[in-house]
């Protein structure tokens, strides 16, 4: 798999950039950064969105929340990567429990400027809301839970067609083309409506939700037929990846021995949500529960948390220590918009 180019600035003739959040425009136009990237390949990786040494020390923080467990982890014993040792963390690298979602790392990354002001470019405005999203803890050459098979898929409905949602992560730890990590089908955002066009009778993989659709064998073989390339994603700690929830994704593990940290982060504005969205919102923060990627809180996630069979007696429901927020992280929960809707 091919390595992502980071710019794909074009010299030639196109529109300067235009007002008003990505994609109002249509893809004829040119930024002169990421965004181009974004609207020509689906995906973007914002170089140095928080500082090298910022991102490393972030890292170390989600290693020691994993050895306060006091279940045996060991961030210098590779043999201590064992889920006895560990809490409970999917094949997928998913962390779903715990309170993850607003631990004080989790919180910081959201808060960061850089990762803010790449938001605030995409949709032009500086009133946003963030997700309660989690945190990915990827380790290599687990042999303690099932393999990693990949699971394309898009994070929208298909019935719901155009740009709705960015999605985003801050990598936390080097990640080069075998360290795992992301992948995703260069340009096929742009075949979105024409390929549920032509799939709309075919027989959808299960999910949860409608927000979720399962690209099948059949489907990815159409996404090569026109030429769309699945690439691996390459970053360094700190930088902050992009992608178009139309954009087919999933990730890998790791075939080397470095470990795959990264914070999920995905802002929306806060024009997009309702009031009663905003309310179910002010809740999760209050209640410190997990959203999914959708800033708006379109789903709230409070899934139990099992350790071989039974519910985790370390589970949580509260993070470490109380939620800390500046002024404008406080805005990000959406709470302040919704007193002024009252």
């Amino acid at each position: 798999m091919a390595s992502t180019i980071t710019s794909t600035a074009s010299t030639t003739a196109r529109l300067t950039a235009p007002t008003g959040r990505l994609f109002s425009q249509g893809t004829d136009v040119h930024y002169g950064d990421f965004r181009d990237d974004l609207l020509i390949n689906g995906f973007a990786v914002v170089k140095g969105a928080v500082p090298r040494e910022r991102a490393l020390q972030y890292a170390s923080d989600v290693y020691q929340w994993l050895e306060e467990f006091n279940l045996g982890f060991d961030r210098n014993d590779p043999s201590t990567i064992h889920k006895d040792h560990l809490p409970d963390i999917n094949e997928k690298g998913m962390c779903l429990g715990y309170a993850i979602s607003h631990e004080s790392f989790t919180w910081a990354v959201r808060q960061e400027p850089g990762v803010v002001q790449a938001f605030e470019k995409v949709y032009d405005t500086e009133d946003l809301i963030v997700s309660f999203d989690s945190v990915n803890i990827g380790f290599p050459n687990r042999k303690d839970v099932k393999p990693n098979s990949p699971w394309p898929h898009q994070d929208q409905d298909p019935e719901k067609p155009g740009f709705r949602c960015l999605q985003g992560l801050v990598n936390l730890l080097p990640n080069g083309p075998k360290d795992g990590g992301l992948i995703v089908c260069k340009g096929a955002h742009l075949l979105s409506e024409e390929f549920h066009a032509n799939f709309k009778e075919e027989e959808r993989i299960w999910s949860w939700t409608s927000e979720w659709y399962g690209f099948t064998k059949a489907g990815q073989a159409w996404l090569k037929d026109r030429g769309c390339e699945w690439v691996k994603v390459e970053a360094e700690p700190g930088d902050l990846l992009l992608w178009d929830s139309r954009t087919p994704h999933y990730n890998v593990s790791s075939e080397t021995s470095q470990d795959r940290f990264c914070v999920y982060t995905c802002f929306m504005p806060v024009a997009d949500a309702s009031k009663e969205q905003l309310e179910t919102k002010k809740m999760a923060f209050e209640e410190t529960k997990m959203t999914t990627h959708w800033p708006n809180a379109m789903h709230v996630v409070d899934l139990p948390v099992y350790r071989n069979g039974e519910l985790d007696p370390h589970n949580r429901s509260k993070p470490r220590h109380p939620v800390q927020l500046s002024e404008r992280g406080f805005k990000l929960t959406g709470i302040p918009y919704l007193e002024q809707r009252a």
